[in-house]
C-alpha cells in the first residue's frame, strides 16, 4: 500500500474524474472534427463553434453549434450557408433540447425485449441470405426525402447488390402536388428556388414561403430586405388559414380552398388580357404583376392541385420570372410519396414484402389513413425501424433501433438551392444510437466508417475536406438552374358547397416529429397563441353558425371517419372551412408529447391530403385550452404602430402619445457603454425563433399546460400579435430596460437594480419573491419561478445547459438582461486586447436567431453604431411612452404598401 500523501491537486483530479463518470460525461466523436474559424469572439477560450446542418423534408439549414467543454449547448445559423445566412428558426433552436432529451430511445429492442446490435446484424444476414436466390426480391427500404448524397450512394449500392429490391419514400408533408405540377408544366419534376430580394411584387396563393417549407429562413431574410421604405416591394396573400406570409401581406384575402382555385383562374385570365372577372383585387394584382415584368413572382402552395401549380408556372413564364425571381432545380426526390407508400402498403398486405428497413419517419402514425400502414406492417416477417424515439412505427416493427441525433453523426445534406452541406458530429452518441448510414451499411455489407462514406460520396479529401468541414458547405456545389419552357395545362376546379376540412402542419410540432419537444410544445403558435394543444380553427362567422365558442367540442366527419376537437376562433380565417393542425394525438411521444391534443391524420386520405369536404357538428362538452394572449385588439392604445409608405418616405415621425419630459430621478451620467436595442416591426414576421433562442441561451424552463393557462410562462421575450383594421402586426416584447424602471423603486431588497451601462439586472440571490416588481412593471415582462420548473419533464440535464448562465431556483424573479453573459465575454476579450468592445462583438441570442434581422443591438454611446442609427429613424418610438419609463428597447413602426388601385 502506497504511503505517498495525496496532494490537494491530486484530490481535485480524482474528484473531477469521479464526477465525470457519475454524470455520464460526454465524449468527443471518434473522428477529427474541425471548428468554425470565424465565430464571434469567445473570451473564455473554452467554447468553440462547429459547422453542421439540420435537415427537414430533405433540405438542410446550415448551423454553427457552440460546444462548451465538449458539450453542445447552443445553436446559431451559419453565415456561409445559403439557406440560413446566419439565422435559424424555432425547430433548429429547439433541436439542442432534442439532443439532450432523456426520453430519447436508449435501447435496441426486438419485439419489445432489449437486444444487441450483433443480434440485429445476424438476423439481417440470415434474412438477406434467404432472399439472395431471388436477387433480393421482397426486400424494401422506406425513407423520407433523401437529401444526402451519401445515403443515395448507399441505397444505390444496395440496389445493385439486390437488383429486385425496391426503395420507397414517404413524407407526411410531401410536395407531390408541386412536383407533379412541374411535370405537367415542364415535362419533368423540378423544385423551385425563390428570390424574394429581386421581386417587386409577389402573389402568394395559399402558400407560406416566409414561415414554412424548404428555404423559408432565406426567403424571410430576402423578403425583409425589400421592406425598407426606400425599396419596398408589395405582397398579396390569398389563403384559407392565417399564415406568417399572410400576416406580412399588404393585401390579404381569406377564402375557402375551392374559392382560392377560382381566384387563381381569375388571375390567370387577367394576366392573359381577359377582363371578365368582377374582383377588383384580381385585376389590380394582375396589372401590378404585369407592370413589374422580370421583377414579379407568383407562388402556389402545396394545397393547390398539380394543374394549378402548372398554371402558376405558366404565369411566371409570362411575367419573366424564371431566371430572375425563381429558379428551377433538380428535385431532392423524383418519387411521388403517396403512390410510393400505397405500393408498399399493398405489397406488405399481399405478403410480397419479406424484410423492411424504415430509416426515420413515423408512417404508422402519419401515413394515409386509407392505407392502414400498421395493419399491413404486421404481415412483414422482418422489419426494423431506426428512430430517435420508440414511437408508433417502432411499436409496429419487429426491431427498434435507436438513431443517432444529427449532432452525433457524420452525414451530408442539400440546401434549398442544391448546395452540398456537411453534417459533422459535435459529440459521440449519448445514448448509443446509430446513424442511418450505419444502418444501411448492414444491408450493403460496407465496412467503411460514415465519415469515409461522406468523403467518398462528396469526392472530398485533404485540404478540400477540411475546408468543407470548417465552412459547413462545399463551395460551388449548387447545381446550375434549369432552362425550361412552360406548357399550357387545363384546370377546372371543382365547385364545393358545405364545409371543407383543411389540413396544415402545426407551427410548433410540424407533422408530429417534434411532439416530444417541451420547448416547442410551450411555444405560442403565431396565429392563435395556443400552447400544449391543437384546436380546430374556424372563423368568427363559422363559429356563430355552429354556435360554438373557444374550447367547445365539435365533431368533424369525412367518409365515416370522425374526429372530435375543441374549436378555436381565429379572425382572418376563411368562412365555411375548418383547419385541423397535424402532429398531435400521438400515443407514443414520450412523457412530453403523448396524449396531447387530437389526431387529425385519420381524416387525411391519400387522394385528399390537404383539404376535403366534411360535415361539422357541435358536440357536448368543452376542453380547456391554454393561450398566452387572449385579446388581440389594441383598443386604441396603439402599442404596435403602423404608417403608410408615403409617410415613411417623407420622414413623417411615428405617431406618439403624450410624451412627458419631467422625472423625479436625476439623469445618470453613463461614462462607458449604453446598451440598447431596436426592433423593426416592418421586418418581424412573428416566427418565434427569438423566443426559443432566448430559452436555449438562458436555460429558461417550461412550465406545462396547467401553469401556462395561469399566465406563468417563463419566456423572457414574447411575440405579441395584434389585429387592427384587417392588418396583423407582430411585436417582440423583451424587458424594456427602462432608465426610470418602475420595478426598481419597489423592490424591498434591491434585487432589481441598474448597472453602470444602463441594463436593469436581476440579482437572483437577493430576491425573496415578493413579486412587487412584476406588479409594478407596465410591460409584464418579468417572470417568477413559482415551482422548480427546471426539474420538470422534458428539461435539459445540467450538462446540456449553458454553463455561462445560472439555472435559477424556485421563488425568484427573472427576465431578459440583454444576454449579459455575452456582453461580459466580449468585455473580457476587449480588455485582453486593450480596446473598447467593437460593433458586432455582442450579438444577443434573439438578434442572432432572427431570420429577418428585425432586432438591432449595440452601444448607443457610439453615434456610429447600428443601433444608434436605427434609433434615429423617424419611424422609431417607445412602448407606452406616456409612462415616461424611458425604455432602452425601442421600436420602428410597420409600413403599409397597399396598391391604391385595389380599393379598400
Amino acid at each position: 500500500m502506497s504511503t505517498t500523501p495525496v496532494t490537494r491537486r491530486d484530490f481535485l483530479k480524482l474528484a473531477g474524474a469521479a464526477s465525470a463518470l457519475a454524470t455520464g460525461a460526454c465524449t468527443a466523436p471518434p473522428d477529427e472534427i474541425v471548428p468554425y474559424v470565424k465565430p464571434r469572439a469567445i473570451a473564455d477560450g473554452i467554447a468553440q463553434f462547429y459547422a453542421t446542418a439540420m435537415t427537414m423534408q430533405g433540405r438542410a439549414v446550415g448551423l454553427l453549434v457552440q460546444s462548451d467543454m465538449g458539450r453542445p449547448t447552443k445553436i446559431e445559423g451559419n453565415p456561409a450557408h445559403p439557406s440560413s445566412l446566419g439565422s435559424t428558426g424555432a425547430f433548429e433552436q429547439a433541436s439542442i433540447l432534442e439532443l439532450w432529451d432523456p426520453a430519447r430511445s436508449r435501447t435496441l429492442r426486438h419485439r419489445g425485449v432489449p437486444a444487441t446490435r450483433e443480434a440485429l446484424a445476424a438476423e439481417w444476414r440470415r434474412t438477406l441470405a434467404a432472399l439472395e436466390a431471388r436477387d433480393g426480391e421482397g426486400l424494401r427500404i422506406l425513407t423520407g426525402y433523401v437529401g444526402s448524397a451519401t445515403l443515395r450512394a448507399q441505397l444505390a449500392g444496395i440496389a445493385k447488390k439486390h437488383p429486385a429490391m425496391r426503395l420507397h419514400e414517404w413524407e407526411p408533408l410531401h410536395r407531390d402536388n408541386s412536383l407533379e405540377g412541374a411535370r405537367l408544366a415542364f415535362g419533368r419534376r423540378v423544385d423551385c428556388a425563390y428570390r424574394f430580394e429581386a421581386a417587386d411584387v409577389v402573389v402568394a396563393i395559399d402558400a407560406d414561403p416566409l414561415g414554412a417549407g424548404p428555404g423559408w429562413v432565406r426567403h424571410a431574410r430576402d423578403f425583409a430586405s425589400r421592406r425598407a421604405p426606400q425599396s419596398m416591394g408589395r405582397l398579396y396573400a390569398i389563403e384559407t388559414f392565417p399564415s406568417i406570409t399572410g400576416s406580412m401581406a399588404d393585401h390579404r384575402v381569406a377564402l375557402a380552398p375551392a374559392a382560392i382555385r377560382q381566384w387563381l383562374l381569375g388571375l390567370d385570365a387577367a394576366l392573359r388580357g381577359e377582363t371578365s372577372t368582377a374582383l377588383p383585387l384580381v385585376m389590380a394584382a394582375a396589372r401590378d404583376l404585369l407592370a413589374h415584368r422580370g421583377r414579379a413572382l407568383v407562388i402556389a402552395g402545396e394545397s393547390l392541385p398539380p394543374a394549378a401549380h402548372a398554371i402558376v408556372h405558366r404565369m411566371n413564364a409570362r411575367l419573366g420570372a424564371p431566371g430572375n425571381t425563381v429558379s428551377y432545380l433538380p428535385p431532392v426526390s423524383g418519387v411521388a410519396c403517396a403512390e410510393s407508400i400505397k405500393t408498399l402498403s399493398e405489397d406488405m398486405r399481399a405478403g410480397r414484402v419479406r424484410a423492411l428497413l424504415v430509416l426515420g419517419g413515423n408512417p404508422a402514425y402519419d401515413a394515409p389513413s386509407d392505407y392502414d400502414f400498421s395493419g399491413a406492417l404486421a404481415k412483414v416477417p422482418m422489419s426494423a425501424h431506426v428512430s430517435l424515439y420508440e414511437d408508433e412505427t417502432s411499436a409496429a416493427c419487429a426491431w427498434h433501433v435507436p438513431r443517432a441525433h444529427y449532432l452525433e453523426e457524420w452525414s451530408d445534406a442539400t440546401a434549398h438551392d442544391g448546395t452540398a452541406s456537411i453534417v459533422q458530429p459535435l459529440v459521440a452518441p449519448l445514448y448509443g444510437g446509430i446513424s442511418v448510414h450505419e444502418a444501411a451499411a448492414m444491408l450493403e455489407d460496407e465496412s467503411a466508417s460514415p465519415r469515409e462514406l461522406v468523403m467518398r460520396a462528396l469526392r472530398l479529401e485533404g485540404d478540400a475536406w477540411r475546408t468543407a468541414l470548417r465552412d459547413g458547405v462545399v463551395a460551388s456545389s449548387a447545381p446550375t438552374p434549369l432552362a425550361l419552357a412552360a406548357r399550357d395545362v387545363a384546370f377546372t376546379p371543382v365547385d364545393a358547397s358545405g364545409w371543407t376540412a383543411a389540413f396544415r402542419p402545426d407551427a410548433a410540432v410540424h407533422g408530429g416529429e417534434f411532439a416530444p419537444n417541451a420547448w416547442l410544445q410551450e411555444l405560442p403558435r403565431p396565429e392563435s397563441k395556443l400552447v400544449w394543444d391543437n384546436a380546430a380553427y374556424v372563423s368568427p362567422a363559422s363559429a356563430s353558425q355552429l354556435g360554438v365558442k373557444n374550447g367547445d367540442l365539435i365533431e368533424v366527419s369525412v367518409a365515416g371517419r370522425k374526429v372530435r376537437a375543441p374549436a378555436w376562433i381565429l379572425t382572418g380565417h376563411a368562412d365555411g372551412t375548418i383547419t385541423l393542425p397535424l402532429g398531435y394525438g400521438r400515443e407514443r411521444a414520450g412523457p412530453v408529447g403523448s396524449h396531447v391534443g387530437f389526431d387529425a391524420y385519420p381524416l387525411r386520405a391519400a387522394a385528399t391530403p390537404w383539404d376535403v369536404a366534411c360535415t361539422v357538428t357541435r358536440e357536448g362538452g368543452a376542453r380547456a385550452l391554454a393561450a398566452t394572449q387572449l385579446h388581440t385588439s389594441m383598443e386604441g392604445r396603439d402599442p404596435a404602430k403602423r404608417m403608410t409608405l408615403a409617410d415613411a418616405l417623407s420622414g413623417h415621425a411615428a405617431a406618439h402619445g403624450e410624451k412627458p419630459t419631467e422625472s423625479l430621478y436625476p439623469a445618470w451620467p453613463y461614462e462607458s457603454y449604453r446598451w440598447a436595442m431596436a426592433i423593426d416591426l416592418n421586418a418581424c414576421i412573428g416566427c418565434n425563433a427569438c423566443t426559443v433562442a432566448c430559452q436555449a441561451e438562458n436555460n429558461i424552463p417550461t412550465v406545462g399546460k396547467e401553469e401556462a393557462s395561469r399566465g406563468r410562462s417563463m419566456h423572457w421575450i414574447r411575440v405579441d400579435r395584434y389585429e387592427e383594421g384587417g392588418a396583423v402586426l407582430h411585436q417582440p416584447v423583451p424587458c424594456m430596460q427602462c432608465e426610470d424602471a418602475p420595478c426598481e423603486a419597489v423592490c424591498p431588497v434591491g434585487a432589481t437594480v441598474h448597472d453602470s451601462e444602463g441594463i436593469n439586472v436581476q440579482v437572483y440571490n437577493r430576491c425573496v419573491g415578493t413579486r412587487f416588481c412584476s406588479n409594478n412593471c407596465p410591460y409584464k415582462v418579468r417572470r417568477f419561478n413559482f415551482f422548480h420548473y427546471s426539474a420538470g419533464p422534458g428539461e435539459r440535464p445540467v450538462e446540456g445547459s449553458n454553463p455561462q448562465v445560472t439555472t435559477r431556483m424556485r421563488g425568484v424573479m427573472e427576465k431578459c438582461n440583454y444576454c449579459l453573459q455575452r456582453i461580459t465575454r466580449a468585455r473580457l476579450q476587449a480588455d485582453k486586447e486593450d480596446r473598447r468592445i467593437a460593433e458586432g462583438d455582442v450579438v444577443t441570442a434573439c438578434q442572432a436567431a432572427c431570420p429577418t434581422k428585425a432586432i438591432t443591438f449595440g452601444d448607443m454611446a457610439d453615434p456610429a453604431s447600428a443601433v444608434a442609427q436605427v434609433k434615429r429613424s423617424p419611424r422609431g418610438y417607445t412602448l407606452l411612452e406616456e409612462l415616461n419609463t424611458r425604455p432602452r428597447t425601442t421600436y420602428l413602426a410597420r409600413v403599409a404598401n397597399p396598391n391604391p388601385e385595389a380599393g379598400p
